[in-house]
């Protein structure tokens, strides 16, 4: 069987590296792995899509509408744009946090209110304050790591497995801090 996941964000939160994370955890676990990136305008705060697909044997690295198992979402709005790619009983898994699109910026449109509220009405939908844990940790870039070790909870995988990803996966320099982010966030989706 086949596990397909999606991670969407803004540019600079981290989602290429967390993409290459769990293929990694997925490949150390002996399973097949593709995955596939959509940048966008991701340099300038833009939309950034990620799929990841494993299991036994996989032979397409995009994840259709309806077909993703969990959707890992850096970022309200982004959430509420690519939801519908969940499938019926999958997982959306959401960094409650705003950043305005550019659009917001110079007044063109209005972020929209009750995101969260609304998506819970249609979907499994699981939040954290991943930016909150990488403040307490003094590190803006380790968002990504504390999100990934709430998202590991649901995506499968043992905890040393994921560790051990981590860890080889993320610069050298911030082994130390990523192992802790992601700790917080794994220990945070136990609860």
């Amino acid at each position: 069987m086949t596990k397909n996941i999606m991670i969407v964000g803004v540019g600079g939160q981290g989602t290429l590296l967390t993409s290459r994370i769990i293929g990694r955890a997925a490949l150390a676990a002996g399973l097949d792995v593709k995955i596939s990136e959509v940048h966008g305008m991701a340099q300038r705060g833009g939309s950034v899509v990620t799929f990841v697909r494993f299991g036994e044997s996989v032979y397409e690295p995009v994840v259709e509408e309806g077909q993703a198992d969990v959707v890992i979402a850096f970022e309200r709005l982004e959430a509420q744009r690519y939801a519908h790619f969940l499938k019926k009983d999958g997982v959306l898994i959401v960094n409650d946090c705003r950043i305005d699109p550019m659009t917001v910026v110079i007044g063109a449109k209005a972020y929209p209110e009750n995101i969260i509220e609304c998506l819970k009405k249609e979907h499994a939908v699981y939040t954290l304050d991943g930016r909150g844990i990488a403040l307490e940790l003094k590190n803006a870039k380790v968002l990504n790591s504390a999100v990934l070790g709430f998202a590991a909870r649901f995506i499968g995988f043992d905890e040393a497995l994921w560790l051990e990803t981590v860890e080889s996966t993320v610069p050298q320099k911030t082994v130390a801090i990523n192992r802790e982010a992601f700790l917080r966030g794994y220990a945070l989706a136990g609860k």
